[in-house]
């Protein structure tokens, strides 16, 4: 079986596995007339393209590398082309040569992502909160939980564990949880004071830092 027949199957096989939108596209380089290179495409609709139609820029100038006898070249996956009408296709090339390592046949995988990149845009706007700095918050199952969380921001806030902090950041760590509304929760206080280690006295008088 030849070359070309099992790209063709390759070919058939891809655009069946991911649709109408990717376009599968082999180019022969060893053609007697290189202004009309694909010998072979599926789902040409995507590029307005038929079998027969000349070589794009991209695979032009590869011929003129290979009639350089400049054959290395790499395979280039995952690069953006648009197309004359507007289309956006994310394409992959890939260079098939023969047992003497000659190039000869251009595998390109065109898929039109224009459409997802429409969904894309639409869903970062859905999901984008309006304060873009803000992180997102844990949903807690209970008032427990969302203490101890509370407690957790407090700490992240300051950036240093208990053990290292100073009176001014445990008033920072207080002060943050009485605005987060931590001392809401029954017997907060007791929790509180006893995770940084202070009285409850002093848990009061920090709360009262500043006011």
């Amino acid at each position: 079986m030849g070359r070309l027949t099992v790209l063709k199957q390759i070919a058939r096989d891809l655009a069946a596995q991911f649709g109408p939108d990717c376009e599968i596209v082999i180019h022969d380089l060893k053609t007697k007339d290189p202004e009309h290179s694909i010998v072979h495409i599926e789902n040409g609709h995507v590029t307005n393209r038929h079998v027969g139609d000349g070589p794009s820029s991209a695979v032009f100038d590869v011929i003129r590398k290979k009639n350089k006898k400049d054959t290395n070249l790499e395979d280039h996956a995952g690069y953006l082309m648009k197309t004359s009408d507007g289309k956006i296709l994310k394409c992959s090339t890939s260079y098939i040569r023969d047992d003497d390592g000659s190039l000869h046949y251009v595998f390109g995988i065109n898929y039109d992502i224009t459409r997802l990149t429409m969904i894309e845009s639409a869903l970062h706007s859905l999901i984008t909160p309006v304060n873009k700095e803000e992180k997102p918050r844990e949903i807690t199952h209970n008032v427990n939980d969302l203490l101890d969380h509370l407690i957790e921001e407090s700490v992240a806030l300051v950036g240093k564990p208990v053990a290292l902090m100073n009176k001014e950041d445990k008033v920072t760590a207080i002060q943050f949880l009485n605005d987060s509304g931590a001392f809401l929760i029954t017997k907060s206080g007791d929790k509180v004071a006893n995770y940084f280690g202070i009285s409850k006295y002093t848990l009061y008088s920090y709360i009262d830092v500043n006011k």
